[in-house]
């Protein structure tokens, strides 16, 4: 386990002065259950505040003119689960989980909340062993990639709701759908294309790393065709 620990280190860019608390960052509950070992749960609790600090911290020094309506959404964009698998799939931090013998035959390793609490619970780690300062550029590092930044910030251009205003407006009784079409990919780096349909006419599609961005895609594609149509909505 040490040579394993060794080679995840490596891949984290941070040595621990107490591999203890990266063996216990990694240790499920089910694991814990069977050997008698601390799990990762409490320190989960802890890497999921300082994540939220760190990303607040980020968004605060680094988007200038996003207002704070924006910011709170960025912010979830970034420390939601699928956004925490991606992240832990670059690191291939399921590989080194410690699951029980059950939870890893049962898929353990690829379900999205084991990933992610996993995630968590490794910043917490490193908060308690380095401070913050270490755990907050390792947030910045492998969570808050220019990639997600940008795509946190699309994925709420609030197209959403801006067709919905739009329809409103245009023919009050209309109803929208959104739909998942699709979703391509391993867990970790899954592609969804959603599409939005008004009153059973498709006028969007859009792809997206979450649901919610590639709904936000749809939902810019459905302005641009009704932007075409004059704005007008087919009831």
């Amino acid at each position: 386990m040490n040579q394993d620990l060794a080679v995840l280190e490596n891949i984290l860019g941070y040595a621990f002065a107490d591999r203890a608390l990266l063996t216990q960052a990694l240790t499920h509950s089910s694991y814990a259950a069977e050997h008698g070992k601390p799990d990762n749960e409490r320190m989960e609790f802890l890497g999921d505040a300082v994540l939220e600090l760190a990303v607040s911290e980020c968004l605060y020094r680094d988007t200038a003119k996003m207002r704070e309506g924006a910011m709170t959404k960025t912010r979830a964009a970034l420390v939601c689960e699928p956004a925490l698998v991606r992240a832990a799939g670059r690191l291939n931090l399921p590989d080194f989980l410690l699951l029980g013998y059950g939870e890893d035959r049962a898929g353990g390793r690829d379900k999205p909340s084991i990933v992610s609490d996993a995630l968590e619970a490794v910043i917490g780690a490193i908060y308690l062993d380095g401070g913050l300062r270490p755990a907050k550029e390792f947030v910045e590092t492998f969570i808050i990639t220019s990639l997600q930044l940008t795509e946190a910030e699309g994925a709420f251009s609030d197209y959403k709701t801006k067709l919905q205003e739009l329809i409103a407006k245009r023919s009050p009784a209309a109803k929208i759908e959104y739909l998942l079409l699709k979703a391509d990919g391993p867990e970790h780096k899954r592609i969804f294309t959603m599409g939005v349909d008004v009153n059973g006419k498709r006028l969007g599609e859009g792809e997206g790393a979450s649901k919610q961005s590639a709904g936000q895609a749809a939902a810019g594609q459905a302005l641009e065709t009704l932007a075409a149509r004059g704005g007008e909505v087919c009831d």
